[in-house]
C-alpha cells in the first residue's frame, strides 16, 4: 500500500510554504523556465488541483517564490550586519552571507536572473527589482557608515560602489554557473572581497 506524501495533508499556509520550497529545489536542478505546475505537484505529490487552491496561477507561485527569497535574504544579511563590529566588517558579512546563501540555494540566482530578462513588466520582476534596491540600500548605509567612521576614503562614490558591490556578487554567481559548481563561489568569495576592500580604503600592495 502507497504512502501518503506529507504533502498531501498540509494546512493551508504550510502548503504554500512547501510550494516555494519546491520551487527553489526545482530550479536547482531543471531551467526555470521549464518548471511546470506539472512538475511541481509531482515533486510535492500532489495534484496539480491541489496546488491551484492556493495558487491561482504559475505566476502567483514564482510570485510567492520571489517573496521568499527577498524575504529570506534581507534577514540574513541584516542579522549578519548586526553582529558586525564596524561598517567595514558588516560589508563583508553581508557579502559573505550572500554567498552562503546562493550556495545553499543555488536555483535562486538563476530563478532571479529569469525574472529580469523578461521583456513584460509583472509581479515576480517587480519583487526582484525592489529587492535589489533594498539591498543596494544597505549596501549604500554601510559605505556611508564606513566613510562617516574613516574607515572607508572620503572620496569614494558610494553609487559607484554599491553598484560594483552587487555586480561582484552576479559575477561569482555567473562564473560557478558557467562552471556547474556552485561551491566555487565560497571558494573565490574572501579573495574577490579582499579586493573590493582595498579599493575602499585605498590600500596598497
Amino acid at each position: 500500500m502507497e504512502t501518503p506524501s506529507p504533502s498531501k495533508h498540509l494546512p493551508a499556509d504550510e502548503r504554500r510554504a512547501a510550494t516555494v520550497e519546491a520551487v527553489v529545489a526545482l530550479a536547482a536542478q531543471t531551467n526555470p523556465s521549464d518548471i511546470s505546475t506539472t512538475a511541481i505537484a509531482k515533486h510535492m505529490g500532489v495534484t496539480q488541483g491541489a496546488l491551484f487552491k492556493h495558487f491561482p496561477t504559475k505566476e502567483s507561485i514564482i510570485e510567492a517564490v520571489m517573496g521568499w527569497v527577498a524575504d529570506r535574504l534581507l534577514a540574513r544579511i541584516d542579522a549578519a550586519t548586526r553582529k558586525a563590529a564596524t561598517p567595514l566588517a558588516a560589508l563583508e558579512a553581508v557579502f559573505m552571507t550572500h554567498v552562503e546563501f546562493v550556495t545553499i540555494h543555488p536555483g535562486v540566482p538563476r530563478m532571479l536572473f529569469g525574472e529580469l530578462q523578461r521583456a513584460e513588466m509583472n509581479g515576480p520582476k517587480r519583487l526582484v527589482q525592489a529587492l535589489i534596491a533594498r539591498y543596494s540600500e544597505r549596501v549604500r548605509a554601510l559605505l556611508a557608515q564606513g566613510k562617516a567612521a574613516g574607515e572607508i576614503r572620503a572620496n569614494m562614490d558610494e553609487g559607484s560602489a554599491a553598484l560594483l558591490f552587487v555586480g561582484m556578487v552576479q559575477g561569482l554567481v555567473m562564473q560557478s554557473l558557467l562552471a556547474g559548481d556552485v561551491r566555487q563561489m565560497s571558494d573565490q568569495a574572501a579573495g574577490v572581497f579582499a579586493l573590493f576592500r582595498d579599493a575602499l580604503t585605498g590600500a596598497q600592495a
